[in-house]
């Protein structure tokens, strides 16, 4: 056996620990990410322009 086949046989293979998928961990993540940030205020502009639309401003 050549040096090169004798490394190739003594690498350890990786193996599936857990059995969970990537794309199960990474949407678990997404939903944790999405639960733990808290909603943003609206904008003030935005919100002055929607409240303007409603009433006439008096003259």
């Amino acid at each position: 056996m050549s040096a090169s086949e004798n490394k190739a046989q003594q690498r350890p293979r990786p193996q599936v620990v857990a059995g969970v998928s990537m794309r199960d961990l990474l949407a678990a993540g997404a939903a944790a990410n999405v639960i733990s940030t808290p909603p943003r205020l609206p904008d003030p502009e935005a919100a002055g322009a929607s409240a303007d639309q409603g009433h006439r401003k008096a003259a």
